[in-house]
């Protein structure tokens, strides 16, 4: 019989156990403060439920996968030691280098250094993702902690040209190339005249940095690190989502106060089942995205466990999420009933090497009951995007600015959803291609997208859970806006702009016609276009107003008298549903909407903004309070916003209980009537200024 360690005594009388982890330890060592662990995988081989790993300062180059989980009672907890920065890392440094002239350099490495799979053999591939100049691969080469920029051929290593799509365009001169062989990858590399054996040189060599390789590894806590630089594939919702750090596909997991940066494509995944796999990698196009979606959301409630008690409830807060090239959170299902907030979250997609459609700050599909607050989300592609089943989602105290594309991007979505007290402050606020929504004081600064989508059916479920209740597509509408601030952008068109379905740039004003003889606008198919509205909600101009009769409770009389495309609309269940609105503030020229003719309006501007991006801040200065000062008379409850119409649920916390907006941005208590518009309550005079 082997012998009892005073560490199995521990455990078996009852104790949680202490492992101690350390850059000067070994493996061979007890893992106690004085006799530590060198990696901090052998202490996740022996963690159990209510055990912590402490990690002492250094670097860990190691992917950290733990092999059991926690309890809600008795978590397994991985956290820094306090005593310096621990990193773990992606990638190995590299310090053979051969001058081969022009800057360039070169290395050649053994297969046998790579991880799970060569990270600068595997395409960069998955569903939606867009076609690009040349193939983009896994790997990636580091100049001091940054990523440089691959490119296709070792002649653009020698001759490097700007990259056009890039964000910091400059930073796309320094380049690498590789060539994979049976035994070992050779690669090339442009680092602006610094030489790689003086400084701090490192290549991908594994796909994540913390991840499960099963799932089911409940209630663990990472909180302290810096975990950087790994090589994750593409992250679509229809595949495995892979992420630099994530819980796989597991309940409870706590994810604070670290820095995370440099993935290959999402920092922080919530996880998805397998789903279907990667169709197009795989050569299978029988079936269309939709319907791809739809079978991965009921595999997974049939085979895959997708319920509260299995799957999601995880806390991401505190941490910094930045150059990631995908997504800085991604999760399909696996961010249910999470709460995200806290996080600064920037220069995610700023290399737009490949660009496809699950490209975002945070893009999360079926986030129900998710809450993401008090998050910084600027210098994206885009900065929060919804998809599919956001149903009891709350977006609170958010700031959003610089982002290249929408704030807020929310994609055939039922609701309800609550959008309240955020800051959106790029060029273009909100892309809404969903219905049951409520906004209720926000600054909005920037411009609208208003959509139907009818050709897509997704579903909805019952109130604060994942079983389904229903499936059908999105004709627009079913939401309410309360109490927000427009501020006009000082742009004289008032006209909406054409642009593309995932895209920012106005498309021009040029008809053609399409081979199959419909009309398209410079070669865009018209169910393929947006329309860019002015700032403020005149692009729900189309709809119906709440306060009106519903086409539902029409006669057949009344039927007969409407013209035929709107019987047709009606007839086919794609009328519009009905809006409200009322309380908003319109500045400097933004557009109210007709359905609010009692709105107050004004020339003035009465707030300005600054925003500076290179140091991460906002500058919010009102200029005239009195403008913002009890500017309605309503408070936003449950009550008033009422209950979506596909979902029949109400608007209210993911416990049930009702929403009663009466603390602002800052928590400051707001009065039962003639309220602040926007996110800030105003009791005081004189200019006032925040910054954040």
């Amino acid at each position: 019989m082997m012998p009892i360690t005073s560490r199995q005594a521990e455990r078996r009388s009852g104790g949680s156990v202490e492992y101690h982890v350390a850059v000067t330890g070994d493996d061979r060592a007890r893992g106690t403060a004085d006799q530590p662990f060198r990696t901090i995988s052998r202490a996740a081989s022996l963690a159990q439920a209510g055990d912590t790993v402490i990690v002492h300062a250094g670097v860990y180059r190691e992917w950290v996968n733990p092999a059991h989980g926690g309890t809600e009672e008795h978590r397994i907890v991985y956290r820094s030691a306090g005593d310096g920065e621990v990193v773990i890392t992606g990638a190995e440094r590299i310090t053979d280098w051969k001058d081969e002239g022009d800057h360039v350099w070169s290395t050649e490495v053994p297969n046998s250094i790579f991880s799970v799979r060569n990270p600068f053999e595997v395409e960069l591939s998955g569903d939606w993702l867009f076609d690009g100049a040349f193939p983009v691969h896994l790997g990636d080469v580091y100049l001091d902690g940054k990523s440089l920029y691959e490119c296709e051929s070792l002649e653009k290593v020698r001759k490097p040209e700007i990259w056009p799509d890039a964000k910091y365009p400059e930073d796309s001169l320094l380049t690498w190339y590789a060539e994979v062989g049976a035994t070992t990858t050779k690669i090339w590399a442009n680092f602006g005249g610094k030489d790689p054996r003086k400084e701090n040189v490192e290549i991908s060599v594994r796909p994540y940095c913390f991840w499960p390789d099963q799932p089911g590894i409940n209630y663990i806590t990472v909180s302290g690190f810096t975990l950087r630089q790994a090589a994750p594939q593409w992250a679509p919702p229809t595949a495995y989502q892979e992420g630099l750090i994530g819980p796989h596909w597991s309940k409870g997991w706590i994810i604070e106060n670290n820095i995370i940066c440099e993935s290959k494509s999402v920092g922080i995944s919530l996880g998805t089942p397998i789903g279907t796999g990667h169709a197009k990698v795989n050569g299978r196009h029988m079936k269309g995205g939709t319907q791809r979606e739809q079978e991965v959301i009921l595999r997974a409630l049939h085979h895959g466990g997708w319920h509260k008690d299995r799957v999601g409830s995880h806390i991401v807060r505190g941490n910094i999420i930045h150059d990631c090239e995908q997504a800085g959170i991604a999760g399909h299902m696996g961010a249910a009933f999470s709460h995200i907030y806290q996080n600064r979250i920037y220069n995610i997609h700023h290399k737009r090497l490949r660009h496809g459609a699950e490209v975002a700050g945070i893009k999360l599909h079926a986030a129900l009951d998710t809450q993401i607050s008090e998050n910084t989300i600027y210098s994206c592609y885009r900065g929060l995007w919804l998809d599919w089943q956001a149903q009891g989602t709350r977006v609170s105290r958010n700031i959003f600015f610089d982002n290249l594309s929408e704030d807020l991007f929310v994609e055939v979505c039922h609701g309800p959803y609550m959008v309240d007290h955020n800051l959106f402050l790029s060029r273009m606020n909100f892309r809404n291609m969903s219905q049951g929504g409520a906004f209720a004081h926000n600054l909005f600064a920037g411009r609208f997208v208003v959509r139907s989508e009818l050709t897509r059916t997704t579903p909805y479920h019952f109130p604060h859970e994942t079983a389904m209740a229903g499936y059908s597509n999105i004709t627009g509408g079913d939401d309410r806006y309360y109490n927000n601030i427009f501020l006009g952008d000082d742009d004289p068109n008032k006209e909406p702009v054409p642009i593309t379905f995932f895209e920012h740039l106005p498309l021009k004003p040029r008809d053609e016609v399409g081979e199959d003889g419909k009309t398209v606008m410079d070669g865009v198919p018209d169910n393929s276009i947006c329309y860019l509205h002015p700032v403020g909600l005149g692009g729900y101009d189309q709809h119906p107003n709440v306060n009106d009769k519903k086409w539902w409770e029409y006669t057949k009389e009344e039927l007969a008298e409407l013209n035929e495309d709107t019987k047709r609309m009606i007839f086919t269940g794609n009328a519009p549903l009905p809006v409200a609105m009322g309380g908003n503030l319109y500045l400097n020229d933004a557009v109210p909407s007709r359905h609010e003719p009692d709105a107050k309006i004004y020339r003035q501007k009465g707030i300005t903004v600054e925003t500076n991006a290179a140091q991460g801040k906002v500058r919010i200065r009102i200029d005239e309070p009195e403008l913002l000062r009890g500017a309605s008379a309503m408070l936003v409850t449950t009550d008033l916003l009422g209950k979506t119409y596909h979902a029949e649920m109400k608007f209210e916390h993911p416990d049930g209980t009702p929403y009663r907006l009466d603390y602002d941005f800052f928590g400051n208590r707001r009065p039962d009537a003639d309220v602040t518009a926007g996110p800030f309550e105003i009791t005081g005079k004189g200019v006032i200024e925040f910054e954040f």
